[in-house]
């Protein structure tokens, strides 16, 4: 146990938007399950932090949480969801155009497929590159926390920042650049 509630708060407060941010993320965007993740996070470390090492709580936290969240995006990407159409309304009013709606909503979908997609293929190419943008460029965690997140030196992190991007230019750059050409 911690040695009081004090100790504790002051973790809490420093690092409850990283996991809660990490969990939203690593749970496919489901801000439910990710406050569900970040409170079982916290209670794990309320019941377990005399095992921990004492520098390393931030690094433990993010992991706990990614790794709970993407337990729980495993288990329930396989669930067949069912929509009732009754309640299944949507209460945005209607744009000026048909028109304009159907092409910002295409836009909208072509340019989360890509990110998805991005996303996907840079796990699949470098895990660790995935891991440092996610940090980096999605968490807004600053570069020399997500070095020590990660168990590496700042100039590191540069290099695998560098090579992730450079290899994400190369290989979406083109189809980036029309997505910005169809936005205008």
């Amino acid at each position: 146990m911690l040695t009081s509630n004090r100790e504790f708060n002051e973790i809490y407060e420093e690092y409850k938007n990283l996991v809660l941010k990490a969990a939203y993320i690593y749970s496919g965007n489901n801000y439910d399950a990710a406050e569900d993740i970040t409170q079982d996070t916290f209670i794990k470390l309320y019941t377990g932090f005399e095992d921990l090492k004492h520098g390393n709580i931030s690094s433990w936290l993010f992991t706990t949480a990614k790794n709970a969240a993407l337990n729980y995006k495993k288990k329930h990407d396989r669930e067949i969801l069912q929509i009732d159409d009754e309640t299944h309304q949507t209460e945005e009013p209607l744009r000026e155009s048909a028109e304009d709606e159907y092409a910002e909503n295409e836009l909208e979908r072509s340019r989360r497929e890509l990110h998805e997609k991005i996303f996907a293929e840079l796990m699949e190419k470098n895990p660790r590159w995935y891991e440092a943008v996610i940090l980096v460029y999605y968490l807004e965690i600053p570069q020399a926390k997500a070095a020590d997140m990660m168990g590496i030196r700042l100039p590191v992190l540069h290099s695998i920042l560098h090579r992730a991007r450079k290899w994400i230019n190369r290989t979406f750059g083109a189809e980036y650049e029309e997505m910005k050409r169809q936005d205008k």
